[in-house]
């Protein structure tokens, strides 16, 4: 028995009619809701975000129930959604709809500090990191592809080129947008990776027209500046935090080593840093020595060596839902005291985090945060310190972490959160 190839139109409108079938409920299921827990009963929580994605994309709204279960979605039930749950083993139950309106009713209670956010279109995210980079570099983009929530890769030449605003989301890599190629100097400096990356920056800093590496990072620091001025989401981690705050502090102003920038540091840099610039920090004082493995004092690498992992932890904060909105979204979790994690930039002193800035978690006995959030024209913007939620010390040349081992990893949650949250319709903040 010979069979007629199928042409690619066919075949297209073969799965486009399929998947309508699918997303078309049952008279079985019609009047009927389907609840994905986000308290210790969901066997993945990391996957159960990459199907509320998968939902938006289909144009199909999503429920997100803050504090309810630890942070569940409420979705109609759909065969296809009911399917992906299963593929992907994400805990999750059929409910009637009258015990759907019964969890609402509960929630909506004036007294209880729970509220449901109405999650409507799937964010369109931009990952900012080099070319040849692996998504086990960066605990975000490994979180979306353990996830299978997609993103597009973006770098210097396409920010300078001004593609940010085709974007909801920004995530930043944990780069170095000082200039100062990651403060490695001391350790890797003849080292074959760095030195094609020194080559490759100083190759795509004069084809962008610019005279230094660190010229041009604080050229493409401005642009997401506007871009979240603009409306834009940025989120970043480690390095990418201070890093990103003290190139926008120190716009126009040589803090770069000879070691970096073939040309000596402005000798009064620290005075010249001007604070109003950045977005998170204050008054911190620059480490210029090429030899040392730091931006500034921002980090507090140092305080957290001498805690020890069996005691690192921060603490998320609890914020009102009917009335705090972002932040409670940002600290949706099954655990609020969550285990710290190292990284170039660990956590942040909390003596220079300026005072409009919105502190979601922290260390309070060492004086660290760890999870900060603040909005900036039109746009908001949040950092998390540290590298690897689950690999306590990342070094270079470590083994990517294995997220199989880890589905209800906590921190890696709280970045979740934040690729959620450009979805969300949101009302006023009131913090």
């Amino acid at each position: 028995m010979t069979t007629t190839p199928t042409s690619p139109l066919r075949s297209s409108l073969i799965r486009a009619a399929v998947l309508v079938f699918l997303l078309v409920p049952s008279t079985a299921t019609w009047a009927s809701k389907l609840l994905i827990p986000m308290d210790n009963s969901q066997r993945d929580h990391l996957k159960a975000y990459g199907i509320a994605y998968w939902t938006l994309q289909r144009d199909v709204t999503v429920e997100w129930l803050l504090n309810y279960k630890g942070g569940s979605f409420l979705i109609d039930h759909f065969q296809a959604i009911e399917q992906e749950c299963t593929i992907r083993g994400v805990t999750f139950s059929v409910i009637a709809d009258v015990q759907a309106s019964a969890i609402l009713a509960e929630i909506a209670d004036p007294e209880v500090n729970m509220e449901v956010v109405k999650l409507e279109k799937a964010p369109k995210i931009a990952v900012y990191a080099p070319a040849g980079f692996q998504p086990w570099d960066d605990a975000v983009a490994l979180v979306m592809t353990y996830a299978e929530i997609p993103y597009e890769r973006i770098y210097d030449k396409e920010v300078i080129a001004g593609a940010l605003p085709k974007y909801d989301w920004l995530h930043l890599h944990h780069e170095d947008f000082t200039g100062q190629y990651g403060k490695f100097y001391r350790q890797f400096r003849n080292a074959p990776w760095y030195q094609d990356q020194v080559r490759e920056s100083e190759a795509q800093a004069a084809e962008l027209g610019f005279a230094k590496v660190s010229t041009m990072k604080g050229a493409v620091a401005g642009k997401i500046r506007d871009y979240v001025a603009g409306g834009g989401y940025l989120f970043t981690m480690c390095s990418g935090t201070d890093s990103y705050d003290i190139s926008l502090a120190a716009e126009g102003v040589d803090i770069c080593a000879t070691e970096f920038d073939h040309d000596p540091i402005d000798p009064a840099c620290q005075e010249k840093i001007d604070f109003t610039r950045s977005f998170a920090f204050k008054d911190f004082r620059l480490v210029t020595d090429p030899m040392v493995y730091e931006f500034s004092n921002i980090d507090a690498t140092d305080i957290h060596n001498t805690i020890g992992m069996e005691r690192d932890f921060f603490t998320l904060f609890d914020f009102s839902a009917k009335w705090d909105l972002v932040p409670t979204m940002l600290c949706q979790d099954h655990e609020q005291v969550v285990k710290g994690f190292m990284g170039q930039t660990t956590a942040f002193r909390k003596s220079l985090v300026k005072p409009d800035v919105l502190i979601m978690g922290e260390n309070k006995a060492q004086g660290t945060v760890k999870y900060i959030h603040g909005e900036f024209g039109l746009g908001q913007w949040t950092y998390f310190g540290g590298h690897d939620p689950e690999d306590y010390q990342h070094m270079v040349g470590d083994p990517p972490t294995d997220l199989s081992l880890f589905p209800n990893s906590s921190g890696y949650r709280l970045i979740l959160n934040n690729i959620l949250f450009p979805a969300a319709r949101k009302k006023k903040q009131k913090t």
